[in-house]
């Protein structure tokens, strides 16, 4: 294309990250950007004198400066009635005439001074912005509204300053705007036209990318909501709430492992699950219920379901399993959920536990032997001791069944040199095209997933399911002292109970609280989140039991059976996987 002034740069905006108290915490931003006067350098990831507060969530090659446009300020102070917005409050580098949201496509390549930039992505949903802009609604008004702002990647590193002509000098393939490829992600309607469109353009950062092929493998399976956002869309659960199944048989496993055979009371095969799934189960040991969530790690085919469930010092529901259930006795049960399932394939498979985490990677393993395949499998897995190794002989016959299988178990105890470890992997001459399953505590999945990713494994290819409440994620907010789950201070809330599964608590909810991310928080329970205000999905979460209603409503609504923390409340009894 023939080169064209298609704009003016009209500020300059810098600002080193700094600490910032909300809501009774410290938040570390960059979002406080100032107008500078004078030329500026412009480096392949930042400005001079500039600095991002969230290097996971901005910054990088692909999220070096970032644009917003004189337009859009003017119809925010037309929407909020503000009369107080100064170049860079919406944390943009670049405060540009010209330029929408709507006409900018993705590839696009500007010069502006001695710089030329490429448009890589749309500014991705962050709750930062609405703390600057004192406005909690603006992560979410920015998609609703279309006017997200734009990131650039840097082709030629120079110097610009305001008043600098914006010239295009090349024009992105496909000629998606921002604006649509915002939506596309965000808003419900993710056509599949639209996302292979999407994924010819170059330019589009490999994080997008991701999500829109997330999006393409979705759409060519039985789930909802929105792939590309969270890790925990997927199939709607087989039923609500819970229903009562009969305890068939009780079989040891180990020395501390116990199988619970489960059936349909009145005869009928249970619905099928899907192999690396969980069940919920609800006991009442003195009479107040307890959740507890076991992994599956019978045939997914079967018609009936199997459990099993290790013997916790001081666990209140294994105590109680162990001690009180029986064949024949019947417990109350939600339906099988989860995303961390056998995928299928013809790559290697690697399956990694350590302990009781062998149960949702024997459901896979059974999964692979019954479907008669071909690939290569290796089991590995870590146990303290023999007697401590669950399902032994069942594995070992599994992997003789499968043509191209092998299998390795280490025994701490006896050598602690022998556990299953960074350096025994590195012995074994694993596949580095294999996609790797890995189930066990924090700590083995931490050390585990590290060592599969320096032996040449891609880090998106290695799938972990942990024990008890997962790591949170909350961008920006100053680390703290880390405390268990607890009652929140303050006077007990006379709402409907709130059961938060992983965590072992249970309190009643308090219509002090906008939503349940609040409660979470003032309970301390690990959650994830990032925009707040019903966006991004980060906060998604398994629904056990219960319903809920929405303010504000989310921008697309979570899969079948989940909900979004940061703008769900409580309308009956819940229970949650958290």
């Amino acid at each position: 294309m023939d080169e064209r002034s298609v704009g003016r740069l009209v500020s300059v905006n810098v600002g080193k990250p700094r600490d910032v108290a909300w809501r009774g915490r410290t938040v570390h931003t960059g979002v406080w950007k100032q107008p500078v006067s004078g030329p500026v350098m412009v480096r392949r990831l930042n400005l001079d004198g500039d600095g991002q507060g969230d290097l996971a969530g901005h910054g990088g090659e692909m999220r070096a400066v970032l644009a917003y446009q004189l337009d859009s300020y003017r119809h925010w102070q037309r929407s909020l009635g503000r009369d107080d917005l100064v170049h860079g409050c919406f944390g943009e580098n670049l405060t540009v005439e010209g330029l929408p949201d709507d006409e900018v496509c993705i590839g696009d390549r500007y010069r502006i001074g001695d710089a030329v930039l490429e448009v890589s992505q749309p500014r991705v949903t962050c709750y930062r912005v609405g703390i600057r802009l004192e406005e909690p609604r603006m992560a979410a008004l920015l998609v609703a509204d279309h006017r997200p702002g734009f990131y650039l990647r840097v082709l030629t590193e120079g110097l610009v300053r305001a008043g600098d002509e914006i010239v295009q000098v090349a024009a992105g393939p496909e000629r998606m705007t921002v604006a649509e490829i915002d939506a596309l992600l965000y808003l419900p309607g993710h056509t599949r036209p639209q996302l292979d469109r999407a994924l010819r353009i170059p330019a589009l950062s490999p994080g997008w990318q991701a999500s829109f092929r997330a999006l393409q493998q979705e759409s060519t399976v039985d789930s909802s909501g929105n792939a590309g956002l969270t890790a925990v869309a997927g199939p709607p659960p087989a039923w609500p709430g819970f229903r009562r199944l009969a305890v068939t048989a009780v079989d040891r496993e180990s020395d501390s492992v116990f199988s619970l055979r489960l059936a349909d009371p009145s005869g009928p095969p249970l619905p099928a699950a899907l192999p690396g799934q969980f069940l919920t189960v609800r006991v009442r040991p003195g009479g107040q219920p307890v959740l507890r969530s076991y992994s599956m790690s019978g045939p997914p085919g079967a018609a009936g379901y199997r459990i099993s469930v290790k013997r916790e010092q001081h666990g209140a529901a294994s105590g109680y399993l162990h001690d009180h259930v029986r064949a024949g006795d019947e417990v109350e049960v939600a339906a099988p959920r989860g995303s961390f399932t056998l995928r299928p394939g013809d790559t290697p498979v690697l399956l990694v536990s350590a302990g009781v985490g062998a149960t949702p990677v024997l459901a896979m393993l059974h999964a692979l032997a019954a479907a008669g395949s071909t690939r290569p499998v290796w089991w590995l897995h870590g146990a303290r001791r023999r007697a401590e190794e669950p399902f032994a002989a069942e594995s070992r016959a599994l992997l003789a069944e499968l043509p191209h299988a092998q299998g390795h178990v280490f025994y701490s105890r006896a050598d602690p040199a022998e556990r299953l470890s960074a350096d025994a992997l590195a012995a074994l001459g694993l596949p580095t095209d294999a996609d790797a399953y890995l189930c066990g505590p924090a700590g083995f999945l931490r050390d585990i997933t590290a060592a599969l990713v320096a032996l040449g494994l891609d880090g998106s290819r290695v799938h972990a399911e942990v024990f008890g409440p997962e790591s949170g994620l909350t961008p920006g907010i100053a680390p703290a002292p880390a405390r268990p789950p607890h009652p929140p201070a303050g006077p007990v809330g006379n709402g409907p109970p709130v059961a938060f599964a992983r965590s072992g608590l249970t309190v009643p909810w308090d219509d002090a609280y906008d939503s349940l991310l609040e409660l979470a928080e003032a309970c301390d329970v690990s959650t994830r989140w990032s925009c707040r205000t019903g966006v991004c999905h980060t906060c998604e979460t398994r629904v056990i039991s219960g319903a809920v209603g929405y303010s504000p409503d989310p921008v697309e609504a979570p899969a079948d059976g989940n909900l979004l923390l940061c703008c769900a409340r409580p309308t009956t009894d819940l229970a949650l996987d958290l």
